[in-house]
C-alpha cells in the first residue's frame, strides 16, 4: 500500500499544486501578462515558485552541511561580478554622460548574469551535481546584493518609490520572500538536520526539478521572441564584451588568485558569470521607465552571442584548455 500511495500521491500532488497556485498567484499571473501572454504568465510562476525552488531544495539538501557556509567563495564572486558593475556604472556615467539611472540599468547589464532561469540547468549538465552548491551560493548572494544596489542607485537618482523606510522594506521583503532564497535556506536547514522527506514527498520533488531546466530555458526562448530587437544601442560596444568576456576572465582570476576552491566550484562561478544579461534587468527597467528598450536589446544581443561565448568556454573547461587554477 506504501508503494502505490508512494507512486500516485505524487500525481494528485501536482494537480494540488496547481490548484493552489492558480488560487494565490492569480494576481500576479493577471498583472505580467502583456500582449496576450496570459500561459507565458503561468509558465514563469510555475518555475520561479515550483520547479527552481524545488531543484535547489533536492540538491542542496543532500548536500554536507560544512559545504554550505563557505562565504569565502560567495564574496570573492561578489567582488568580481561588482568590479564589473562598477567599471560599466563609471563609463556610463562619465564617458557617456548619462544619468545614475541609466548608468546602474547599464551596469547590471553586464553583471546580472541569467543565473536564476540558465545557471541551475547548464551548470548540472555540464558539472553534474556537485554544481549545485555553488550555484546555489551565487544565485542567493549575488542576487540580494542586486535586489539592494537597483533601487538604493535608483534613490539617489531621484527615482526611489517611497521613504527610506519603505524603500528598506521593500528591499528586504524582495530578498527574503523569493522563492529561489527560501528554497536555498530550507534546503541548507534539512541539510543541517539531516532531514528527508516521505517518499511520496520527495518523488513529487523530484518531478518538479526535473521540469526546471527544461522549462527555464523554453520560457528565456519565448520572451526574446516577444522582445524583438528595434535598434542597437551603443553602450552595446563596451556592455557585451563586459558581461561575455570580462566578467567570467575577472572571475576566474580572482577565483584563482584567493584560491583553495574546488575546481568544480571555480568551473561552476566561470560558467554562471559567462551568462547572458538576465531577462530581470528589463524587469527593473521597465520598473523605473528607464533605458527599456536597449535593456532588452542588450537581452537579447547577449543571448545570441553567448551560444558562441559558452561553448567555446565549456570546451575550454572539458579540453582542460583551461585549468581550474590559473595560477598553479
Amino acid at each position: 500500500m506504501a508503494e502505490i500511495s508512494g507512486l500516485v500521491l505524487p500525481f494528485f500532488g501536482l494537480i494540488f499544486l496547481g490548484y493552489l497556485t492558480a488560487k494565490f498567484a492569480r494576481r500576479q499571473a493577471v498583472a505580467s501578462q502583456s500582449g496576450g501572454t496570459d500561459g507565458m504568465a503561468w509558465l514563469n510562476i510555475f518555475i520561479i515558485y515550483l520547479a527552481l525552488p524545488a531543484l535547489f531544495f533536492k540538491l542542496l539538501s543532500k548536500t554536507p552541511i560544512e559545504e554550505l557556509t563557505r562565504f569565502d567563495f560567495a564574496i570573492t564572486s561578489m567582488a568580481s561580478t561588482y568590479t564589473v558593475f562598477a567599471l560599466i556604472f563609471a563609463a556610463g556615467l562619465f564617458l557617456r554622460r548619462n544619468g545614475i539611472a541609466e548608468s546602474t540599468i547599464q551596469a547590471l547589464a553586464a553583471a546580472y548574469g541569467n543565473i536564476g532561469y540558465m545557471g541551475p540547468g547548464l551548470a548540472l549538465i555540464a558539472f553534474g551535481e556537485k554544481a549545485a552548491v555553488p550555484v546555489a551560493l551565487i544565485f542567493c548572494f549575488e542576487n540580494a546584493l542586486h535586489f539592494m544596489m537597483a533601487p538604493a542607485l535608483m534613490a539617489v537618482a531621484g527615482d526611489g518609490r517611497g521613504s527610506a523606510g519603505e524603500l528598506a522594506l521593500s528591499v528586504g521583503r524582495k530578498i527574503l520572500l523569493h522563492p529561489f532564497i527560501i528554497s536555498t535556506v530550507v534546503g541548507v536547514l534539512a541539510a543541517a538536520l539531516s532531514f528527508q522527506p516521505p517518499a511520496a514527498i520527495q518523488r513529487l520533488i523530484d518531478y518538479l526539478a526535473q521540469a526546471a531546466a527544461p522549462c527555464a530555458l523554453f520560457a528565456m526562448g519565448v520572451t526574446l521572441a516577444l522582445r524583438p530587437l528595434k535598434r542597437v544601442p551603443v553602450e552595446l560596444g563596451y556592455i557585451v564584451p563586459a558581461k561575455l568576456i570580462l566578467h567570467p576572465v575577472l572571475m576566474y582570476l580572482t577565483l584563482g588568485f584567493v584560491g583553495n576552491f574546488d575546481p568544480v566550484w571555480v568551473q561552476t562561478a566561470v560558467l554562471l558569470a559567462s551568462l547572458p544579461t538576465a531577462t530581470n534587468v528589463f524587469v527593473i527597467a521597465q520598473q523605473y521607465g528607464v533605458w527599456q528598450e536597449r535593456a532588452s536589446a542588450t537581452i537579447l544581443v547577449t543571448t545570441v552571442l553567448s551560444v558562441a561565448t559558452v561553448t567555446v568556454l565549456l570546451y575550454l573547461i572539458a579540453s582542460g584548455t583551461l585549468p581550474a587554477d590559473p595560477f598553479p
